[in-house]
């Protein structure tokens, strides 16, 4: 009888998370190929299928989801063994900041899988409004955060780009001619500003109708149809249309997501974050 072997699951589990053979072969850094084989692997050995093709991805199926949570106990364990015996352990307290209107699910999952491969690292998040996170480093309140910024700074790390657009509701019809109705947001951010210049650039009236802390208040209100915003483009969808042209919007700046820390906090849990970070990102380049 053959046995199921941890690399296996490991890949296993990386195509999972991943959603797709492409990207959990770059999670993994292997080819697509070697990828594949390997679940096919994987899939002899039990006898069955363990996905489904969903799309452009994959999704698991009643076998899948029975391995999963083994699968994950297995390589969880072994890592950790690993780490217990190794003379590399990383150990300590790390605080780290994580913007909550920015993907949050997916820096959640970063920090989740972290504590799994560095479980005598003692974490305390914080998700909050990244805005105040470059004070909170500053002021040695956090060791690490994750925010948005249009022009980064040389101590901040750019983890992605996303270039902003005005949208407004694709079931609706804007006025060029009326006074626009914008939704911004409440707090002082560079995308608020961003916005207003935009808006005072385009030499037309305008009033702000609406106001939130978070991206996705912003977009209910577009949403909704009773208003426009400026927002980022990984946050459009079918139902949200691009207006800059039709409004007569000149460029907009790109915002930046960044990684920083904070100065006196340079250790070995701080270190292994950012690499954990960094892979996760790269990974979905």
């Amino acid at each position: 009888m053959e046995c199921l072997d941890s690399d296996l699951l490991r890949t296993f589990v990386a195509v999972t998370e991943a959603g797709s053979v492409t990207d959990g072969a770059a999670r993994i850094h292997r080819s697509q190929s070697a990828t594949s084989l390997q679940i096919k692997r994987l899939e002899s050995i039990i006898g069955q299928p363990i996905f489904e093709r969903h799309g452009r991805g994959v999704i698991l199926n009643d076998t899948g989801r029975q391995l999963l949570p083994v699968a994950r106990e297995v390589t969880a364990r072994l890592d950790t063994a690993l780490l217990d015996i190794s003379q590399n352990t990383v150990m300590g307290k790390l605080r780290v900041g994580i913007p909550d209107d920015h993907g949050q699910a997916k820096l959640a999952e970063i920090i989740a899988s972290f504590s799994r491969h560095h479980p005598k690292v003692e974490l305390e998040v914080t998700c909050a409004l990244s805005a105040h996170f470059p004070e909170a480093l500053d002021k040695g309140a956090l060791d690490l955060a994750i925010y948005e910024v249009e022009c980064p700074k040389e101590h901040e790390e750019v983890l992605t780009e996303d270039p902003t657009c005005w949208v407004s509701s694709a079931h609706r019809e804007i006025s060029t001619d009326a006074c626009l109705s914008v939704a911004l947001f409440d707090h002082a951010c560079w995308w608020r500003e961003a916005a207003i210049t935009s808006l005072q650039s385009r030499r037309k009236p305008y009033r702000i109708v609406y106001s939130s802390q978070s991206v996705t208040g912003v977009i209910a209100a577009v949403e909704a149809g009773i208003a426009v915003g400026l927002l980022g483009r990984s946050s459009l969808h079918s139902g949200l249309s691009v207006v800059n042209k039709v409004l007569g919007f000149g460029n907009t700046p790109a915002s930046n997501l960044v990684m920083a820390t904070s100065r006196s906090q340079e250790n070995g849990p701080c270190d292994a974050m950012k690499a954990a970070i960094r892979s996760a990102f790269l990974a979905k380049a």
